[in-house]
């Protein structure tokens, strides 16, 4: 083995994706125990690791010599051995977690910044709060002198909050780490966790109009960074923002809303197989798990019955990347869906004009008059949740190379 990152569960990880840009060696992922990881130490048959949860520490209390940096943190997450047989351990993650500040927008100098959690990454935050200056920090965690009760009673005036904690991360996507509508000084949010793409915390802080990020551009820069001493060469910097956008552009949903027949089932098939990425079409869905039509199901139990299946839905398939997804008409009407949908994906309004929308086996929209009442209804709901706006006028395949344009525009936002 030459290079691996050590975990006690991995499950999806970009690192082998991001390692294969960086550098032409072999990387892979290993999940170890720590009886095992131990074993792995000892007898260094590798030439170096990168070391994640909940071995940060034990690395770190494994090695022969420590960067000045690792020493500092208090962890390390990426270890070489020397030529001697020597294991020599740094922090690659501080260098990415600065990169993450800058790249989020996120000034920490002369703040108060609040990290949530007291794990090894909670030591990585620490150390570059104080690297970049912050004028306070508090750490948070459940049984820690500052616990959350804490955190709302004496810390309210947090002005960066850190999630270092896993909580609100796939598969548990929708838990945030803390109630920022109680910490009414923030300027900044920063989230390590980089699945789903935005937290339940990072969409919190969006929704207030406060700079935030995931941690994806975190785990680039600290790749890079490793990668570096795994070759021994320079990487530039402008690697990072490369690789992170390509990696957003493979895994942000698109998703398409819009009116009942204005084309998304049939335009998103379309771009499935243009962008060779599995396709959804959630009222498919819906009919499957309910086991009769759409319908049906309004007949049996009403539009709050269908919309209630229609949010399981919705949440199940946008926990999911890669997709190309084709959301019901109504889809856009509760937040919760919206929310669901901003998680992981862009979300593309694809618009006909009413005189083109079939009204046949359709609940909501059996006349043209209901059809132009829903429209005015929903129009500020779909403008409210669209990163863009595509008009269904040609042929699927030209309307699809329109939609896969601009969604990869749309991937920075």
């Amino acid at each position: 083995m030459q290079y691996a990152l050590i975990g006690a569960k991995l499950g999806h990880s970009y690192s082998p994706a991001i390692h294969a840009q960086l550098g032409d060696y072999d990387y892979r992922l290993l999940e170890q125990t720590e009886a095992e990881f131990i074993d792995l130490l000892t007898r260094r048959d590798f030439r170096g690791l990168n070391v994640t949860i909940p071995y940060k520490v034990l690395a770190f209390n494994h090695c022969d010599a420590l960067s000045d940096t690792a020493r500092g943190v208090g962890c390390v997450n990426t270890l070489v051995v020397r030529p001697d047989g020597s294991l020599y351990g740094h922090n690659t993650d501080i260098g990415g977690f600065i990169a993450l500040a800058k790249h989020a927008g996120v000034d920490i100098a002369g703040k108060k910044a609040v990290i949530l959690g007291s794990g090894g990454t909670s030591l990585t935050a620490r150390a570059a709060c104080r690297r970049l200056e912050a004028r306070e920090i508090v750490v948070v965690s459940r049984k820690g002198p500052v616990d959350y009760a804490a955190l709302y009673r004496d810390h309210a005036d947090a002005e960066v909050l850190i999630n270092t904690t896993p909580v609100g991360m796939y598969p548990n996507n929708g838990e945030a780490a803390a109630d920022i509508s109680r910490l009414p000084g923030l300027t900044g949010v920063l989230d390590v966790i980089y699945n789903p793409d935005k937290t339940a915390l990072v969409l919190d802080a969006e929704a207030r109009g406060i700079p935030a990020a995931g941690g994806l551009y975190m785990l680039v820069g600290q790749a890079r960074e490793a990668a570096e001493l795994f070759t021994g060469h320079d990487i530039p910097e402008s690697e990072t923002a490369r690789i992170y956008r390509q990696l957003r552009d493979g895994a942000l949903n698109l998703i398409l809303i819009g009116m009942p027949g204005s084309g998304k089932s049939r335009i998103g098939r379309a771009l499935a197989e243009r962008m060779n990425r599995p396709f959804v079409d959630l009222d498919e869905e819906i009919i499957r798990r309910a086991g009769k039509s759409i319908p049906e199901i309004f007949a049996g139990g009403g539009e709050a019955a269908f919309r209630a299946l229609e949010h399981d839905v919705i949440c199940d398939a946008c926990r999911e990347k890669g997709r190309v997804i084709a959301t019901g008409g109504g889809a856009v009407l509760r937040a919760d869906n919206v929310r669901a949908m901003r998680q992981n994906g862009r979300l593309c309004l694809l618009t006909r004009p009413l005189t083109a929308l079939p009204l046949d086996g359709r609940p909501l929209s059996k006349s043209p008059g209901a059809l132009r009442e829903m429209w005015q209804v929903r129009q500020p709901f779909y403008r409210n949740a669209a990163d863009f706006t595509i008009e269904n006028d040609a042929a699927p395949d030209a309307v699809a190379a329109r939609i896969e344009e601009a969604f990869h525009e749309a991937v920075d936002r």
